[in-house]
């Protein structure tokens, strides 16, 4: 499902492994957990961990969201918290095979997790549900352009350029692009701490 998916860090899918691995392991999880909590079969986050195979964003977002973390944390460092310039050639940025791109504008700070992104949607490319993380998260979407089709909890929200839109984050979210025009949209996520080493959440995705 994940095959062509790229970063453009310099990240092998080797290392994005060993740091997903190592997350897992700091938190005290076995892999069955991990697959279960994040919905992601334990054959494709085996699989993952090993290097063995290129994760989706969908994907990745999963497993991120499982551990009560964000896909800038597993793509990068943390810097010190003090002013920080992103130039363009060190952000962080995934393409996903399907048709759209995710650019992390934020740097990753110790101890916070936070993550703003730019998100472009090819015409026509529907970049799937999301998992709902902690209870007292945050997400804010603002688009830039073209028409966003958003889905929180299961009730469709039609945003065109210049609108702009919060949810908890503690919902089920869909993003999706139905027009012939691209779509860019913006996204602020501030994520709380669950309570435990991983929150459930509910329904079971095959990778």
């Amino acid at each position: 499902m994940g095959d062509g998916t790229t970063l453009t860090s310099g990240l092998s899918m080797s290392e994005l492994g060993a740091r997903i691995r190592g997350e897992r392991r700091a938190r005290g999880v076995s892999l069955e957990r991990l697959a279960e909590v994040s919905g992601v079969s334990r054959s494709m986050v085996s699989e993952v961990e090993r290097g063995a195979k290129t994760p989706s964003v969908l994907v990745l977002d999963r497993l991120a969201t499982a551990l009560g973390t964000s896909i800038a944390r597993l793509l990068d460092e943390p810097v010190r918290p003090d002013a920080v310039v992103l130039a363009r050639d060190r952000q962080q940025v995934v393409r996903d095979p399907a048709g759209w791109e995710r650019r992390i504008l934020s740097p990753v700070l110790p101890d916070i997790e936070f993550e703003f992104m730019r998100t472009t949607l090819e015409p026509g490319v529907d970049a799937g549900e999301f998992s709902p993380h902690a209870p007292g998260s945050h997400e804010y979407v603002a688009v830039e352009q073209g028409s966003l089709r958003l889905v929180i909890d299961g009730v469709t929200h039609r945003l065109e350029a210049g609108d702009a839109a919060y949810f908890p984050g503690n919902r089920r979210h869909a993003f999706a692009n139905d027009s012939t025009d691209t779509c860019v949209y913006y996204l602020a996520m501030a994520l709380a701490h669950a309570a435990g080493s991983l929150h459930h959440t509910p329904g079971r995705h095959n990778a």
